[in-house]
């Protein structure tokens, strides 16, 4: 069971994050996150960067759609990873609104129906340390709801040297979903690379009686040849 004083505690870290990073966007000009330059943390030609492309792939053995809101390379690439990593998380507002876009595009494909946005789980380490869920901080950015419905069960090693084929069989195994009778399933994380994690959410949910109908992420990787 999740304890609320924990919860309220990063809901409060990360308010105290949005404020001190706009009181310093007014007081002291810093380095923009996506060009280096003096100013404002993303200058007005790095937002325009940020501007949502949404792009469609398919990953995977079973072919999943995964819908992008920008290309992981850039400006983009290193405002996602300041935010992922180095605490950003005023940088939220234009990550939200790429997933956004992505969401927007996905729906002509999505049917009738109710449907569950459903993000990657992240381990409790990577929670703890960074104080928050990157995730779920642009899924409440974008004013989307999301549901728990997957969890790890084991961690995986370490993906970032590995190929496509070592990724899938490292993450396999890895997620485990509640019941899903009857549900209807988008995955949502924050960049897709070979789409083994999403392969492997996706195999979780689909053992527990869910209907996965794709994913939506912030960006994507260049889909590299041989790569799903």
């Amino acid at each position: 069971m999740t304890d609320p004083r924990g919860a309220g505690a990063v809901a409060v870290r990360h308010r105290l994050a949005l404020l001190l990073g706009t009181l310093q966007e007014l007081v002291l000009p810093v380095p923009c996150t996506g060009c280096g330059s003096i100013g404002p943390p993303i200058c007005q030609d790095c937002r325009l960067a940020l501007a949502p492309v949404p792009s469609l792939r398919h990953v995977g053995v079973e072919g999943l759609p995964v819908w992008s809101g920008l290309a992981y390379e850039g400006v983009a690439r290193s405002v996602l990873l300041a935010f992922k990593n180095e605490g950003r998380t005023e940088h939220a507002p234009p990550l939200a609104a790429a997933l956004r876009a992505a969401l927007e595009t996905a729906l002509p494909a999505l049917g009738t129906g109710p449907v569950s946005l459903v993000p990657m789980p992240a381990t409790i380490r990577s929670s703890r340390d960074r104080g928050y869920d990157p995730v779920r901080v642009v899924l409440r950015r974008a004013s989307l709801p999301s549901a728990r419905l997957i969890r790890l069960q084991r961690r995986a090693a370490d993906q970032r040297a590995l190929g496509r084929e070592d990724r899938l069989r490292n993450v396999e195994g890895t997620m485990a979903a509640r019941a899903a009778e009857g549900v209807r399933v988008l995955l949502v994380d924050d960049v897709v690379t070979t789409g083994a994690t999403l392969s492997e959410a996706a195999r979780a949910v689909r053992v527990n009686g869910g209907t996965v109908l794709g994913a939506i992420t912030v960006a994507s990787t260049f889909r590299r040849s041989g790569a799903g």
